[in-house]
């Protein structure tokens, strides 16, 4: 069973490869790149990308198989990401 510590974990690295590919203009990432930049096993994949959409944070598209074909961040999404940046540049500024 995966634990609390993996599952934010595995959110988080999701939020930055979403945040990432934004970065580089590519706006929407197929599940198949999430998967080979991600390692994580296909139900954690599932369940961070069924959380964080439910959170209102990314948009998902399923397959039938119940994994991400595609996903993106929304504007809230990016914002997010953006202001958790902002915080660890200031965190680094003050030590």
């Amino acid at each position: 069973m995966t634990t609390l510590g993996e599952r934010r974990a595995y959110r988080r690295a999701v939020l930055e490869a979403l945040y990432a590919a934004v970065e580089l203009n590519h706006p929407e990432v197929s599940g198949a790149a999430l998967r080979d930049r991600l390692p994580m096993p296909d139900e954690d994949l599932s369940a961070a990308c069924a959380y964080l959409a439910d959170a209102g944070l990314i948009t998902v598209d399923w397959t039938s198989h119940n994994t991400p074909a595609t996903a993106s961040l929304t504007h809230d999404g990016i914002y997010f990401m953006e202001e958790e940046e902002a915080e660890e540049r200031e965190e680094e500024e003050r030590h």
